[in-house]
This record gives structure tokens, sequence and C-alpha cells, in this order.
């Protein structure tokens, strides 16, 4: 893929987990990448890794460190990347953001239990986000046809994890959103999918109150005896970005060797 044809992934949640190992993937693979993170001083450092390591695939790479659900920050970001892209498309965005509130929704102690601040900050960042950026995205002029949109969601979205009602909810939403989103933006010939990975070490996991448990569960259960990667799932959107699936939209696809189903 050559610097005049080459389009561009955006990444939500590029510093870690699925999202950097997707900025890396696709960067081998010849695709320029904005990433978008939230990332205090102590995290920086790591960023500027990831960075350099796409820099040195030979492709471009333009991070920004904001609050992705920041509704005035969102336009800035689209507008420096509409400047940036040369009039080259994004033709992938990942939507991989893990920040909500892990929280029972009921408990003896009221400060204990879900607040409906909290529960509204959880949806938006992740699951109503991924609208709002791809409402600015197509008012950008930034997707063409053969773009596509991924958005991680997880087997929480139906199995019950302590303290994980609101991200639950969250991944159901944004499962939803994907299907809205892959009927309305099929005449621009832009497809919307949902990526159900397996259990996988992230950090986001590590959060999640009895992550043992889902480690210990999911390598039990999983066939080929292992849990899901980051790599994994990178490679499969990386895969999925090509042109022959243009027909496949509004899915919700599972990427973890079989956990789901063998569970």
């Amino acid at each position: 893929m050559s610097e005049s044809t080459s389009r561009w992934a955006l990444v939500l949640g590029a510093s870690s987990g699925f999202g950097e190992a997707a900025c890396r993937a696709y960067a081998a693979a010849g695709w320029d990448i904005f990433g978008v993170h939230l990332d205090r001083k102590q995290g920086l450092a790591h960023v500027e890794e990831i960075v350099a390591a796409i820099r040195r695939a030979g492709r471009a790479a333009h991070f920004f460190n904001m609050n992705a659900a920041d509704h005035e920050k969102r336009p800035e970001a689209v507008a420096r990347m509409r400047e940036l892209a040369g009039g080259r498309p994004v033709g992938a965005l990942l939507h991989s953001l893990a920040f909500g509130t892990l929280k029972p929704f009921i408990a003896d102690d009221p400060k204990e239990a879900m607040s409906p601040q909290q529960m509204d900050m959880t949806l938006d960042v992740m699951a109503h986000s991924l609208v709002y950026w791809t409402q600015d995205l197509v008012r950008a002029g930034l997707f063409a046809r053969g773009s596509r949109i991924f958005a991680m969601t997880s087997a929480g979205d139906h199995v019950v994890w302590k303290a994980y009602g609101a991200v639950s909810a969250a991944k159901c939403a944004l499962e939803s959103h994907i299907r809205q989103l892959a009927v309305e933006l099929a005449p621009l010939g832009v497809t919307a999918n949902a990526i159900k990975g397996g259990v996988t070490d992230t950090p986001a996991l590590r959060k999640i109150p009895g992550n043992e448990g889902l480690i210990e569960s999911a390598l039990a259960r999983n066939p080929a005896g292992r849990l899901t990667t980051p790599d994994d799932v990178a490679r499969c959107l990386v895969a999925l970005s090509v042109p022959g699936c243009d027909w496949l939209s509004g899915s919700i696809l599972h990427v973890d060797g079989g956990e789901d189903v063998a569970g």
C-alpha cells in the first residue's frame, strides 16, 4: 500500500490492550494511524513507544491525548485529522474504549452502589461515543466507500460478572449502535461490526473484580487451551478490512477461538 493510496486507521483507546495491538497491526499492514488515548505523564512513555514502532514500519502516526467522550474536543480532533489526512480517508475506525465504573447496582452502603452519574458516564464513554465519533467523521467527509467501523464488545453482554452491570449495559448498547450504524451507513458503502473477543489478559480485565476467576474459567473452557490475545484480535481486524469483506455488516463477530460456544 503506497503513501498515495493508503488509508488511515483511527483507533479510540490506542495506548493499551486491543487498541495498541490494532495500531501496530494496521501499521505493519501499510496503514497510517490516528490514535486517541487518555494518559497521564506516567503512561506517555509507552505511547511514545507505540508511535515509534508505527514510524519504524514506515507509516505516519498522529496521536491525540484526550478524553474521547469530550464533546468539545472531539470535533476539534476530527478537524485536525482532516487536515493531516491529506485527502485520504479513514478506512477503519476501531472503538476500543474501556473506561467505566465497576460497582454493583445494589449495596448496603449507597456510596458503594452505582450512581446515576456513574451509569451515564459508563454508557457515554463505552457505547454512545461511537455514534458521536461516527457522526463527526461522516460530516468531515473522512469516510469513503469501503471504510470499516469496528467496536469491541465482550461476553459480558450476556454473562453476569461481579460489578460489571454498567459495562454490560454499555456493551449491549454498543452492539445496538453497531446494528443501527450498519443500516444507516450502507448507502455510503461503510460497514459496521462488533468484535467479541474472548477473555484477554489486558489492563481493563485486571480492573474487573474477580478477574482471576474469569481467566481460570476461560482457560478451562477455550478449546485451544489458552486465552485470547490482543494480537489475535488485531490480526482479524486487519483481515476484515480488505475489500472482499464489503458485504459483512451489522454482525457480532466472535474472535475467541471457540471459547463462547464451548462454554
